[in-house]
């Protein structure tokens, strides 16, 4: 069992990876919109350009968004790390979750993406750390594999 995840041992971990790109918009940074500020958003990026077709793999969110309400996050402390999975590992998941989107450490369906993949854990911890480091490492790999693909390079060659 792992303990409690902090956003920057989430973060650290994701900047770890082979490739990766951590975008993390800072509070007056005018390149984003303030509703991205202190959020984090995770591509695989081997030239350190943030993408501009694909979505990330991963992202950190730290409060409401307008359409994404369900989790809770305004109140302090309250923040949520969502993952895009493979369809048999979100149903593997998922599939005996019947929770209120705000708990804590539970993977659960993204709130408003699920049915497009993407599973959520608000504040993770002790039952959800390991699993969401995991989670974020096999999306790292299957961007990178996608990227592979878009690219012409083949395993191998």
């Amino acid at each position: 069992m792992s303990t409690d995840l902090s956003i920057d041992q989430i973060i650290g971990t994701v900047r770890g990876l082979d490739g990766s790109l951590v975008v993390a918009p800072a509070a007056g940074d005018p390149a984003f919109p303030e509703l991205a500020w202190g959020d984090a958003f995770f591509y695989y990026a081997p030239d350190g350009q943030m993408p501009r077709t694909v979505q990330p793999y991963g992202t950190i969110v730290t409060k409401n968004y307008p359409d994404d309400t369900a989790s809770d996050l305004d109140p302090a402390g309250r923040w949520r790390v969502n993952v895009h999975v493979d369809r048999a590992t979100f149903h593997e998941l998922t599939s005996d979750v019947a929770v209120d989107p705000a708990t804590p450490d539970v993977v659960q369906p993204h709130p408003v993406y699920g049915s497009a993949g993407w599973i959520a854990v608000v504040n993770p911890g002790r039952e959800t750390g390991d699993t969401v480091l995991r989670l974020l490492r096999e999306a790292h790999e299957a961007a990178r594999a996608r990227f592979d693909r878009r690219s012409g390079v083949h395993p191998g060659s």
